[in-house]
C-alpha cells in the first residue's frame, strides 16, 4: 500500500446544529446520507451551475465535537469558507479552515482504521482519505502500513484513473458539474432537494445537453503542455489538462472528436499525437447516475 500527504489540499469545518441542512441547501450531493467514516464528493456551485470549488466530505464522529469536515483545494478554502459564510445568514451554524491536510492511500487496504478517514467515492481505486495534520504524515502512514511517497505518485495514480482535477484538468468557475463527469463519479444527487445552480444541472441531465467532457487520453511519446489546445486536423476539439506516464486528461467537445473520429483525422496537441483511451465515451449519452 501506498500513501502520499497532499500538500494542495486543506479543511474546512462546518458545525452546528443547523450544519446539515444548512449544507444540504447548498451543494449538489445529499449531506443527509452521510455518517462518520463515510465520504462523498460534491461542489458549491453559482446559481448559473458552474462549479465554484469541488469537494470530498465527511461527517466528525460525536467523539470529535461533531460537524463535517470539506476536503478541497487549499487554494481555494478560504474563498469556499468565506462563500459559507455568505449564505450563513440566520442559520446556527460556525464554519472555519482548520490546520489539516490530507493523507491519500491506495493499492492495499489500511492494516488500521484511523479516525477522519473514508474511501474516496469518486472511484474506488483512488483508495482512501485522511484528515491530518501534515506532521503526522509518517505515523499514520506506519499505522495503515503504507509506504510514504511524494504527492507526484498519487498524482499518476489519479491520471491514469481519468479523475479529473479542477486548476489543472479544468477551470473553477467555468465548468459545469457534467463537464467535469461529476455526474459519472457521484458527485451529483439528482433526487436531493434544491441547491444553488440545481436548475442549470438538473436540464443538462434530462436534455442530455452536456457536449464537453472531460476523458481519458494515451500520449505517443512527450507530453504536450497543460492548456495546448487539442486539433482534429486544423479545427480545435478541446484542451489537454494533466499528464503523467503516457496518460492524461483532456476536456474535448465530444460531438467534434467523434466526428473526428469517424472521418479518421488524427488528434494532436502541441503538434504531438494523441488518442483517446475509450473511442467510445464520446458516443456515449448522458445517463442518470445517483450518488
Amino acid at each position: 500500500m501506498k500513501s502520499a500527504f497532499l500538500p494542495d489540499r486543506s479543511v474546512v469545518k462546518v458545525a452546528g446544529e443547523d450544519a446539515r441542512n444548512f449544507l444540504n441547501g447548498l451543494v449538489t450531493t445529499d449531506v443527509d446520507r452521510l455518517k462518520p467514516g463515510l465520504g462523498r464528493f460534491g461542489a458549491l456551485l453559482t446559481p448559473q451551475g458552474k462549479i465554484i470549488v469541488d469537494f470530498l466530505i465527511t461527517e466528525v464522529p460525536a467523539g470529535h465535537g461533531g460537524g463535517f469536515l470539506i476536503d478541497c483545494p487549499k487554494a481555494l478554502a478560504d474563498n469556499l469558507a468565506t462563500k459559507l459564510k455568505f449564505y450563513k445568514l440566520r442559520a446556527k451554524v460556525t464554519v472555519e479552515t482548520l490546520d489539516l491536510g490530507v493523507l491519500a492511500a491506495w493499492d492495499g487496504q489500511p492494516a488500521a482504521q484511523p479516525d477522519l478517514a473514508f474511501t474516496d467515492p469518486r472511484n474506488d481505486a483512488l483508495g482512501y482519505r485522511i484528515l491530518i495534520p501534515e506532521d503526522l504524515k509518517q505515523k499514520l502512514s506506519d499505522l495503515i502500513g503504507a509506504e510514504l511517497v511524494d504527492a507526484a505518485e498519487y498524482e499518476a495514480h489519479r491520471i491514469a484513473l481519468g479523475v479529473p482535477r479542477g486548476g489543472l484538468d479544468f477551470m473553477y468557475g467555468d465548468a459545469f458539474p457534467h463537464e467535469t463527469n461529476m455526474d459519472r463519479l457521484a458527485g451529483v444527487d439528482f433526487d436531493k432537494g434544491c441547491y444553488v445552480g440545481q436548475e442549470v444541472v438538473s436540464r443538462m441531465q434530462h436534455r442530455g445537453t452536456a457536449r464537453t467532457r472531460s476523458v481519458k487520453v494515451l500520449l505517443d511519446g512527450a507530453s504536450p503542455e497543460a492548456g495546448a489546445t487539442i486539433l482534429a486536423g486544423d479545427k480545435p476539439v478541446g484542451t489537454i489538462g494533466s499528464t503523467s506516464g503516457g496518460k492524461g486528461i483532456a476536456l474535448v467537445r465530444i460531438d467534434r472528436v467523434a466526428d473526428a473520429l469517424d472521418a479518421g483525422q488524427p488528434l494532436t496537441a502541441g503538434g504531438l499525437a494523441l488518442k483517446l483511451a475509450d473511442p467510445d465515451v464520446v458516443r456515449i449519452p448522458t445517463k442518470p447516475s445517483i450518488a
